[in-house]
């Protein structure tokens, strides 16, 4: 029985790959069977999305776990005064949208979790952490993700991308399997906690190089988003499942559980994906041909051009747009349920009473993300549509619809279920950046796809870091909807400008610096 793919159309894919099916391969019975069922890139994708579950899910647990690791008279003390401010200490992109992290004014620094979100509850034998304790655990993750960025993308583009991958993973299964040990001693966890920001820091660089070699030009944006919504469905899993275990049993059981169980992903990532379709057995020989002769690209490592990536409009667009991006981004996650618990006094820990109604928006990201990377690679393959069109289509969406509901909650007469209805959407249209930023690097220089979007990573962390800063500043004076008016016109300028921007001088082209002949060295480019 032929089973046809539904990533691309596939009357043109028949016509582009013939049977991709054919068990006329050059390995294993295993493979032959394996591989004449599922298309190696699909088993890559599948697994890829795995991967980015478990990054996330090992990231958030700690975070929906503390409240329960601390004890009851830390988080109440810490919760009760009247000065407090909301500030987070570092984030991500998948972090939960209902944390919030409160700032003791008290002490001048110090921050604590109050997961609103999380059924998790406090104890009385707990550890007796401070909110400045509490808050360094929670940021220190952050500390090894922002400096990992930039040489990730290099180191799996020279050595092997499968490899970084894999070892990112087991830092943070290790990592998450002795927590319960080394939280006896707080600067014992740091570390524990920083280097497994350091293995996540390799996860989108190394990814990307994977991409840029298995993923088709017919499939980019689809392949793309369903490895990266991984991301987005990780949260979602750790935010229902660590309340769940933490309640049912013990927050030690969390780690434990979490941490055990993607050991099985380790040994099938090992087994069944590689670094490249030359490498890969259990392939057939049609579907290598295909993937290769659509990428149209050899294996050569070469050294990075970076005159010319520092100098290429393109790339420089594409640190913008990821950077202006991430500030919206960051605002929703940390900043808008402040918003709505002290302007419009919705009381969250009322309203958000289980993680389900918590993880909702993550959900509708996921589902999201993968229909409308679907529609602009179904454009892309027709032809209605070019890769710089598909780009540009997927940041208006990411960009304009994020902006619009930011500006009708700031206009909007207090409606607190109108407004958690706005945030939703806006977080949803987001995920339309997996199929717009997020894949650009790999259309225009997928040979340094790894190190381009290192960099723009770093970058994009940075807002993570400034905008519960830059809020903290603008309203600690003020809690009112005038100040807060401040921060939403700001963000939505932000947006315009990243907008404006990237429709003028964005592309989805190949950059001449990326092309490389058959001695694997650059190509010489004239004017």
């Amino acid at each position: 029985m032929e089973l046809i793919p539904t990533f691309v159309d596939s009357e043109s894919y028949k016509v582009q790959c013939g049977d991709c099916f054919s068990a006329d391969m050059k390995a294993s019975r295993l493979g032959n069977i394996l591989a004449s069922w599922i298309p190696a890139r699909y088993i890559f994708a599948v697994l890829g999305s795995v991967s980015f579950i478990i990054f996330y899910g090992l990231k958030v647990n700690l975070s929906m776990t503390i409240v329960a690791m601390v004890r009851n008279t830390t988080n109440s003390s810490a919760s009760e005064g009247n000065s407090e401010k909301s500030i987070q200490a570092g984030t991500d992109d998948f972090d939960n949208v209902f944390d919030v992290f409160v700032y003791d004014e008290n002490n001048g620094s110090g921050f604590i979790a109050e997961n609103s979100g999380s059924p998790v509850i406090g104890n009385d034998e707990g550890y007796d952490w401070n909110e400045s304790q509490q808050g360094l655990i929670l940021s220190s993750y952050y500390w090894g993700y922002i400096i990992s960025q930039f040489p990730a993308g290099r180191v799996a583009e020279i050595f092997s991308a499968k490899w970084v991958i894999f070892v990112a993973v087991a830092i943070n299964i290790i990592g998450t399997l002795i927590t319960p040990v080394v939280a006896e001693n707080i600067v014992i966890l740091l570390i524990v906690r920083c280097i497994e920001g350091i293995g996540g820091g390799f996860s989108f660089p190394a990814m990307h190089v994977l991409l840029s070699r298995w993923a088709p030009v017919e499939e980019r944006s689809i392949m793309s988003s369903v490895v990266y919504a991984g991301g987005a469905l990780g949260t979602v899993l750790s935010m229902l499942f660590s309340g769940l275990i933490s309640d049912w049993m013990n927050w030690q059981a969390v780690f434990y559980i979490m941490g055990g169980l993607p050991l099985l992903w380790c040994l099938l990532w090992v087994w069944l994906v590689q670094d490249d379709t030359n490498k890969q057995q259990y392939i057939t020989e049609q579907e290598r041909t295909f993937i290769l002769k659509s990428l149209g690209q050899s294996q050569h490592k070469v050294p990075v051009p970076w005159k010319e990536v520092w100098t290429s409009v393109p790339f420089l667009v594409i640190i913008n747009t990821h950077f202006c991006n991430n500030v919206c981004w960051y605002f929703l996650l940390t900043e808008l349920p402040k918003y709505m618990n002290q302007i419009l006094h919705l009381n969250l820990k009322m309203q958000i009473d289980n993680a389900l109604l918590s993880s909702l928006p993550y959900l509708t990201l996921w589902m999201f993300s993968l229909i409308l990377s679907k529609c602009v690679d179904y454009g892309r393959l027709r032809g209605t549509i070019t890769t710089t069109g598909a780009r540009k289509i997927s940041t208006f969406i990411a960009t304009a619809i994020p902006g619009a509901c930011l500006l009708a909650v700031n206009l909007t007469d207090g409606d607190s279920t109108l407004v958690a209805g706005l945030m939703a959407i806006a977080v949803t249209a987001m995920g339309a950046m997996f199929s717009g930023v997020l894949t650009n690097h790999i259309d225009i220089a997928s040979h340094f796809a790894g190190t381009l979007v290192g960099i723009t990573n770093t970058f994009a962390t940075i807002p993570g870091i400034l905008i519960p800063i830059v809020v903290g500043e603008v309203t600690h004076v003020e809690q009112s909807a005038e100040r807060w008016g401040i921060i939403f016109y700001a963000i939505i300028a932000v947006l315009v400008f990243e907008l404006v921007v990237y429709l003028l001088l964005g592309s989805g082209e190949e950059q001449p610096w990326n092309k490389i002949n058959s001695s694997g060295t650059e190509k010489e480019t004239h004017n």
